[in-house]
């Protein structure tokens, strides 16, 4: 059965292209809906800096992911900037790493 965490679990494979942290520990996911008994999954999230080119294939590694799950017939993913992402929304292991590369 398709859960919330399990969605978090594939979502954390997901990297951002050009810092190579997942985008689950970057903070970068703010809601997962699993609807439909699993059916169609939800994903609300931002991104690092408005206008980022890498968009659209963060988002098709997202829908890639998650539709590989049995079950999944529909990914939507929507993106927001309410509240802006900030460096205080990553995880603590994430923040350890981005000071290493930054």
């Amino acid at each position: 059965m398709v859960t919330e965490e399990l969605v978090r679990n594939m979502l954390s494979e997901v990297l951002d292209p050009e810092i190579q942290i997942d985008i689950v520990n970057l903070g970068m996911v703010y809601k997962i809906d699993v609807e439909d008994g699993g059916k169609r999954i939800h994903v609300t999230m931002t991104l690092t800096t408005m206008g980022c080119p890498l968009y659209d294939e963060i988002k098709e590694e997202i829908v890639e992911r998650l539709t590989s799950l049995e079950g999944v017939e529909d990914v939507e993913v929507t993106l927001t900037f309410d509240p802006p992402w900030d460096k205080e929304m990553m995880s603590d292991e994430a923040k350890l790493v981005f000071k290493y590369l930054f």
